[in-house]
């Protein structure tokens, strides 16, 4: 009776035990919540304006002024004959007090945005702020210690690929500054800050968020970060800050219908700005790598058809006289690693390319063959790249004017006259697309008539046997399709085309 009484009692205090140690875990768990909360709310200010207040100094306004030609009449404000024509004619005459000056050139000004880089007065804008300005002055934000109202900038250099542009002024004492920031650790999600002067009011702050990165627009060397802060007209060329106060991006376009802010901008990526700067600042120009080569990106059936695991490298086109026909690469080798990086498409390789020293030795993988390959290429400059005609064929002899219906193509050997037609060299070879079936799938990868073909699974292909042996080397090799390398007006590209089975 003992022994069962005792058992009792220690499942008793076995149980008092264990409810007290899940009060005290809830309790631990609570006190866990409530310090992250606060930790969170620590985070995230419920104020962004000790920031602003931080970083605004930098900040500048900056007006342009352009000499233009006058215009003799209401040119641009209503159609010729319109019926408003004489109207506007004389309301223009009476701005010219009647002394005749309406064709006399006239000053035109424009609104945009910048932020000083160092405390000797360097600062970056958009190119297109001051693109042709005879005359640019920095307005600076207003506060105690900082310089007159306005100073005359002169430009240091300028950058139409990313649209940046270097200025500089001379102030009478240290000016404050802002600093670049990485903008590969900028999220998706992470807080920003647009600073500058939209649509001419001045000196304006606007938040939001990363909204997407590595977006590219136009150029070759576009690296935006898309953001919903509200950026308009007079916003170009100011900066992007993080929450750190750094400068992830230069404010430079916007994507809307209207003209305004939809929360859709686009600023230039810091990592691609500073190396620009940098380059300005040392050479007043920029000095960027160039290779020598046209290229395309490799798609899944370009893999599979040269025998590619995976669809990534660049595959080159062409090579005209340059860096890379002087070190060995060849049309059809597929650049797989640069400098020791790999290469996951064409717009990877231009920017690494662009962003590598000129002058420099570096070495280059390519697939090529079934096997790969590393050419020791030394890099020109592409800014002194002259535009090169394409290197010398060899000579080849008449070939056959018959045709022949294939993949969809209606191919014919290349004649003189296909030549003159098409206004091809005349030592243009390959074959010419006669007519094309446009249910083919060659039609939608967009093949025309007037095409020329100058190579089949990588050989060249002078006449409609050439053609005969690619296809069948590749059907023999397991091939589902065969990459054909086309030429139109000059510039060639790949495309692989199924094979019938």
């Amino acid at each position: 009776m003992q022994s069962k009484a005792r058992a009792i009692s220690l499942t008793q205090d076995r149980d008092t035990w264990m409810s007290q140690a899940r009060l005290m875990w809830l309790v631990a768990l609570s006190a866990l919540f409530v310090l992250t909360q606060a930790l969170i709310a620590q985070a995230r200010p419920e104020s962004l304006a000790p920031l602003a207040e931080k970083i605004s100094p930098a900040v500048v306004n900056i007006t342009t002024s352009t000499l233009v030609e006058g215009r003799a009449g209401p040119q641009g404000i209503v159609p010729e004959g319109s019926p408003f024509e004489d109207f506007f004619r004389e309301f223009q005459d009476r701005n010219d007090n009647g002394n005749g000056n309406g064709d006399r050139p006239r000053r035109s000004s424009a609104l945009g945005s910048g932020f000083v880089i160092s405390e000797d007065g360097f600062i970056v804008t958009n190119n297109h702020v001051i693109a042709e300005a005879d005359e640019i002055l920095i307005e600076f934000f207003p506060g105690e210690g900082q310089p007159a109202k306005e100073l005359v900038a002169k430009v240091i250099g300028t950058d139409e690929k990313t649209d940046i542009a270097l200025l500089k002024v001379e102030a009478d004492g240290p000016l404050k500054f802002v600093k670049f920031g990485d903008s590969d650790t900028a999220r998706v999600g992470d807080w920003v800050i647009a600073m500058g002067n939209p649509l001419g009011q001045g000196f304006s702050v606007s938040a939001g968020i990363v909204s997407a990165r590595n977006r590219a627009l136009s150029g070759s060397y576009d690296d935006y970060i898309q953001t919903d802060a509200a950026i308009n007209r007079g916003n170009s060329g100011g900066p992007l800050f993080n929450m750190d106060g750094q400068v992830v991006g230069v404010n430079t376009a916007i994507l809307s219908p209207n003209g305004g802010s939809i929360g859709i901008g686009f600023s230039m990526a810091s990592n691609v700005v500073t190396k620009v700067v940098n380059q300005l600042k040392e050479f007043g120009e920029t000095r960027r790598g160039w290779l020598g080569v046209r290229i395309q990106d490799v798609t899944d059936d370009v893999a599979e058809a040269m025998g590619l695991s995976k669809a990534s490298g660049a595959l080159i086109t062409d090579v005209p006289e340059g860096p890379a026909k002087e070190a060995g690469l060849l049309s059809g080798d597929v650049i797989m690693t640069f400098d020791g990086v790999d290469v996951k498409d064409t717009r990877a390789l231009v920017r690494q390319v662009g962003e590598t020293t000129v002058g420099k030795a570096v070495r280059v993988v390519v697939y090529r063959d079934g096997g790969t390959q590393t050419v020791l290429v030394t890099l020109g400059r592409r800014e002194d790249a002259e535009r090169a005609p394409d290197g010398d064929s060899e000579g080849e002899t008449e070939p056959e004017t018959a045709q022949k219906s294939v993949l969809g193509l209606t191919l014919g050997s290349l004649t003189s006259d296909l030549r003159t037609e098409l206004g091809l060299d005349d030592d243009a070879t390959g074959l010419v697309v006669m007519d094309i079936d446009e249910t083919s799938e060659a039609f939608e990868k967009g093949l025309r008539a007037g095409d020329l073909i100058t190579e089949a699974g990588q050989q060249k292909v002078t006449s409609l046997a050439d053609l005969d042996d690619r296809i069948e080397e590749a059907t023999e090799a397991g091939r589902k399709s065969l990459l054909l390398l086309v030429r139109r007006a000059g510039e060639p590209r790949f495309v692989a085309l199924t094979l019938d089975e």
